[in-house]
């Protein structure tokens, strides 16, 4: 009855064994899923962010011309504007001075209009 027992007992202890390999095999295999997992998105977002970088970069060398041009433009109109400006003052300079000094020396002496005369 012992032998039976002990031969029970070393059985149990192997299919506790047996069992721990078997979770241990499959906690590894878990682990290698989720590293191989990660590697594989972390390749996704590597091919997904150069995609998207080379569609800005495609984006930006479109437009930076017509936006260089545009600027230029605006530049353009704004020098002219001011060349205009500088010889609408520079051919009204001095009859704006002479009429400020027609002002000036024009003097009317007449008392204003609310002094009141005290007695």
């Amino acid at each position: 009855m012992v032998a039976q027992k002990s031969q029970g007992i070393q059985t149990l202890l192997e299919a506790e064994k047996e069992a721990s390999k078997i979770v241990e095999k499959a906690r590894s295999y878990r682990t290698q899923k989720l590293k191989d997992a990660q590697s594989e998105a972390e390749k996704e977002i590597a091919q997904l962010k150069q995609k998207n970088d080379q569609e800005i970069s495609e984006f930006q060398k479109k437009f930076e011309g017509s936006q260089s041009k545009e600027q230029g433009k605006l530049d353009e109109g704004t020098k002219k504007q001011l060349d205009e400006i500088k010889k609408a003052f520079e051919a009204k300079d001095k009859q704006l001075v002479q009429k400020l000094l027609d002002r000036v020396a024009a003097v009317d002496p007449k008392p204003h209009p609310n002094l009141v005369k005290v007695e």
